[in-house]
């Protein structure tokens, strides 16, 4: 599970990584926080049709945010049960 709450360009590098089939995250937390390349780097993330994420649209976000998502899908209870595309 992959988590951004700053750089925007770490998510970048993450899906250049995927679509040269070098990693295979079992998730993604696209949050963000700012200016640069902010939305940008969000909005790459969403073809990857098959992994798992979590995208804070617009230029909100921050490290609290995706600290805060990792925490709530790692004590969910029935999280062995989500479906990407209908739960999360």
């Amino acid at each position: 599970l992959f988590a951004f709450g700053n750089a925007p360009t770490a998510l970048m590098e993450l899906c250049d990584l995927i679509r040269k089939g070098k990693a295979h995250p079992a998730g993604i937390i696209a949050a963000p926080v700012g200016f640069v390349n902010v939305c940008e780097s969000k909005q790459m993330v969403k073809p990857f049709r098959s992994i798992p994420k979590l995208i804070v649209e617009g230029r909100k976000g921050g490290s609290n945010l995706a600290a805060t998502l990792v925490n709530a899908i790692l004590t969910f209870d029935d999280a062995g049960q989500l479906r990407p595309g209908r739960d999360v």
